[in-house]
């Protein structure tokens, strides 16, 4: 038997209830979309493919998750990380503290100054190595030529025994960390 137009159908049904064409055939879409829904309901790879778009939604969700999980542990150890960043080089001082105040402890009971200047070399020496191993360096600026991002001139001295531009006295120590320079040397240069 032959199947009947759709559109014919819908003429008829318009014709026969007084509707306009339009409702009715609006009405037809959305039985036939109602239709096409059910099957897809009863379609096999349809249920397939939705249940893999409902896994890929919570796996999307467990990433995210997971993701804004990682920025705020990191952000917090960064935080502790720049508090407590000293914490290495501090306990290394504590000794050099303990040794000062020894000295001072000598220094007031007995009045010897030789052997308290002794122990503050000492001391010193102590504080240096420890400065040494974290990667600070005192610069040698006396006899370079003067350079900008190493030295700061404070003052121009006239000398024969120097070049113009090279460094004859140094004011105050510079120091470099590792390769970059934690403060200029200040100096005197000829002119």
């Amino acid at each position: 038997m032959l199947s009947p137009d759709p559109e014919t159908v819908d003429q008829a049904t318009a014709a026969a209830s007084g509707e306009p064409l339009e409702a009715v055939q609006d009405a037809s879409q959305s039985v036939d979309s109602e239709d096409q829904a059910s099957e897809n309901e009863e379609d096999p790879r349809y249920a397939e493919l939705v249940r893999q778009a409902e896994d890929n939604q919570q796996r999307f969700l467990r990433a995210q998750a997971d993701f804004d999980n990682f920025r705020r542990r990191t952000q917090k150890e960064k935080e502790e990380l720049g508090q407590y960043a000293s914490s290495k080089l501090l306990t290394q001082l504590l000794p050099i503290v303990d040794n000062f105040e020894r000295a001072m402890a000598a220094a007031s009971g007995t009045g010897d100054s030789e052997s308290l200047a002794k122990g503050v070399d000492m001391i010193f020496r102590q504080l240096q190595g420890v400065l040494e191993q974290e990667g600070l360096k005192a610069m040698d600026t006396v006899g370079q030529s003067f350079n900008p991002e190493f030295h700061q001139a404070v003052m121009s001295v006239e000398s024969d025994e120097h070049e113009e531009g090279t460094v004859v006295e140094e004011l105050q120590k510079g120091y470099t960390l590792k390769d970059k320079v934690l403060r200029p040397a200040m100096v005197k240069v000829s002119g």
